[in-house]
């Protein structure tokens, strides 16, 4: 946009509209500009005759309905004197919504509706009457008729009426009216979308766009509005990722390029297995990414078991070959610890250091005891060390590094921007060269969106000798025999020498939950928990057993000492949180038991699964749920047995999710800036706006001649709701 346009768009709405308007707005959608309101776009457009589908209303919820009054009847108040007014309004499908009005504003809503008379209808929604017949009611609405409104009967019989995001004290038509005097004096707006490329897709003019989003002469008007802005949304998103990752290239760094007859030569000629093609191919993108003079940017994922951590530790080995240092970062004590044990034995005596050759490999948690944390501290400073894993812990200040040329974050959507930059700065003279690896593999627009300034490097393909796992669901409150086999199974299990993982949402009081508790009910039972579970069994199912049980309130080295004891097959059964959710790796672990499962998220369930089957014995997992069929929880466990595929889960995991979610804005407490974009359905869109941007900023990178566009990107980085797009 033009500097005048933007400061159009940046004016407070204090300024645009009455001062009463102005403060709804504000407090009840924090909406405070210009361009905020005119990016508070409708949620959905009636037709003549429509009514909110009754099949989805829920009592409570804030809905417009929009219909034709069919009757008005005066009732008798019951125990006491008057009378109040009840107005059925139906759509042209004959569903029935009933109006309730009492008092004085009976007689106002007297006045005003009349039999056959449209309007819409704005209030919280209540029922009454049995489940069979029941009775949807709008107690003392806010409504407004078509023949009073701007939009006429004529108008409303083609015209579609927007309908708006809206609240309490705040009616859709009150949002439509203020946006209509917005857009009276907008006046003439620059594009920031430049006019070849707008001809080139069909796209309608930005001031065009808005007018036709919020007063649509009909439908075609909100279709070309929604693609104008729908790509509007991508391009200015992609424009802004791909100049960062211009930035980044931009950067000096260390090259770390691979040495003949070092310590990789060494861990690859000992390897008791062959890499996957998948493992190969990626090990050389990332080494020769290594090898330049500006920081590598990559993106790591893959399937469950797919060998993401072999890859990482044959990319440490490259940087300590050169010279350098590396860091792996895990989310985790559990984790870090398991991390620590996998590659100091896979390094095996490489893993020594000093006089032995190889490289140290050191292991820094925030709890560890002062003798062990201040030996760690010291090979990571003096070099001893050419790996370090850790935690949170590695990100304190008096934590250094002798060269720090490599950060491996692991399950990276778990680390705040301060946090991967704290560690990004401890490399002093130029940027560490930065790997990140996420265990839930991303559909390819949300890759291409969230992790736009990333280059991304897919495993697909799993190690030879992994066993397949089936997985059903196990319906708990409708067949408990079911259940009872569960544990029958279990028992089986460790008959024949093998050792099984049972999950629970929460260790054992209120402040222990560590599952995904979002698809939980208040009125529900409280989650089950390890602690209750764990002496259940004990006692009775799996008596005689060897039982543990592991969660993250433990101390540090009770959590290492349990895991080890189970790793060494002193455990026959581990009850544990999500604490063994990624990373640990124990393979003669041939069973996985999800209490509560529809309490954890597609991806948790589908991570939790990858816990067994990694050591050429079959796995079974069991998610054991309360809730029937054809409910959508039971959907969900439903999509995760059904298939291994963590791609095809992760869609059904992130169409779940609001798009902020999906961008990190909602962790944050942040708006999402996409309002129009559909990350999951607009593939198309998405890609084609990622190849107008990149051929764009070819010609022309700073933007000097595209400062519409320049402007738009500069809002968007000011506002700090683009919090998410700091992945570098």
């Amino acid at each position: 946009m033009s500097e005048r346009t933007q400061s159009r768009f940046d004016e407070p709405l204090t300024k645009a509209l009455d001062p009463k308007t102005a403060k709804l707005l504000t407090g009840v959608l924090d909406l405070r500009t210009v361009g905020d309101l005119l990016r508070h776009y409708p949620r959905r457009y009636a037709e003549r005759g429509e009514l909110t589908s009754l099949d989805s209303l829920e009592v409570d919820e804030h809905v417009t309905v929009v219909g034709e009054v069919t009757r008005m009847m005066r009732k008798p108040m019951r125990n006491r004197g008057g009378t109040w007014l009840e107005v059925e309004v139906v759509d042209g499908d004959r569903n029935k919504i009933y109006l309730s009005f009492f008092g004085k504003g009976s007689h106002v809503a007297e006045a005003r509706l009349k039999t056959g008379r449209r309007g819409m209808f704005a209030g919280k929604v209540g029922a009454f009457g049995s489940s069979a017949n029941r009775r949807w009611q709008l107690s003392h609405p806010e409504f407004e008729l078509f023949e009073e409104s701007e939009a006429s009967a004529a108008e409303f019989a083609v015209a579609p009426v927007p309908i708006y995001p809206a609240g309490k004290d705040l009616t859709p038509w009150a949002i439509r009216r203020a946006i209509g005097v917005v857009l009276d004096t907008l006046g003439p707006l620059e594009d920031p979308l430049p006019a070849t490329l707008r001809t080139r897709h069909g796209l309608p003019g930005l001031g065009d766009a808005l007018e036709a989003i919020h007063r649509p002469r009909d439908f075609g008007d909100v279709q070309r509005a929604r693609k104008r802005l729908k790509f509007d949304e991508a391009f200015v998103l992609q424009a802004v990722l791909l100049q960062r990752r211009q930035a980044a290239v931009a950067w000096p760094a260390k090259a770390r390029p691979r040495r003949a007859g070092g310590l990789l030569s060494d861990f690859d000629g000992r390897l008791p297995f062959t890499l996957t093609e998948g493992q190969s191919a990626v090990g050389e993108e990332i080494a020769g990414d290594l090898a330049r003079e500006h920081p590598m940017h990559r993106l790591l994922q893959g399937e469950v078991g797919a060998g993401k951590t072999i890859v990482a530790l044959r990319a440490m080995l490259q940087v300590v070959d050169a010279g350098g240092q590396a860091v792996l970062l895990a989310p985790t004590e559990v984790l870090a610890q398991q991390h620590h044990r996998s590659i100091t034995a896979m390094l095996g005596d490489l893993a020594a250091g000093g006089m032995f050759g190889g490289t140290a490999v050191a292991l820094l948690t925030g709890s560890m005891g002062t003798a062990a944390r201040r030996s760690a501290l010291l090979d990571a400073a003096s070099g001893t060390a050419g790996i370090v894993v850790g935690t949170h812990a590695l990100l304190q200040e008096h934590v250094q590094f002798a060269d720090l040329g490599l950060v491996v974050v692991d399950e990276q959507h778990r680390f705040g921007v301060e946090q991967r930059d704290a560690l990004r700065e401890k490399a002093g003279g130029g940027r560490p060269h930065v790997l990140v690896m996420t265990a839930t593999p991303i559909p390819r627009t949300v890759a291409m969106t969230v992790f736009g300034d990333l280059e991304v490097s897919t495993l697909s393909q799993l190690p030879s000798g992994r066993a397949p796992i089936t997985t059903h669901v196990v319906p708990a409150a409708e067949k408990p025999h079911f259940l009872e086999r569960t544990w029958e199974r279990v028992r089986e299990e460790v008959g024949l020498g093998r050792q099984a993982y049972i999950v629970c949402p929460r260790i054992g009081d209120l402040e222990g939950d560590e599952g995904d508790l979002s698809a939980a009910d208040d009125e529900r039972r409280p989650p089950l928990a390890v602690l209750e579970v764990a002496e259940m069994l004990a006692g009775g199912p799996l008596h005689g057993l060897r039982v543990s049980v592991l969660h993250g309130k433990l101390q540090p080295d009770e959590k290492d000492a349990i895991m080890r004891a189970f790793t060494k097959g002193e455990v026959d059964v581990l009850v544990a949180t999500t604490v063994i959710e990624v990373g640990v790796d124990v393979p003669n672990s041939s069973v996985m038991i999800i209490m509560d499962a529809d309490r954890f998220g597609v991806s948790q369930l589908h991570q939790l699964r990858g816990r067994v089957g990694r050591g050429g014995l079959p796995g079974l997992c069991l998610l054991v749920s309360d809730f029937p069929e054809n409910t959508p929880a039971r959907a969900r466990l439903d999509a995760v047995a059904a298939t291994l595929d963590g791609f095809e889960l992760s869609r059904v995991d992130l169409e779940q999710r609001r798009e902020g979610d999906v961008l990190g804005a909602a962790q944050s407490g942040k708006r999402s800036s996409l309002k129009m974009l559909q990350l999951l359905r607009d593939e198309e869109v998405i890609v084609t706006a990622r190849e107008e941007a990149e051929a764009l900023l070819a010609d022309d990178p700073d933007l000097s001649a595209h400062p519409a566009l320049n402007a738009e990107i500069t809002r968007l980085l000011a506002d700090d709701r683009a919090e998410y797009l700091e992945k570098t």
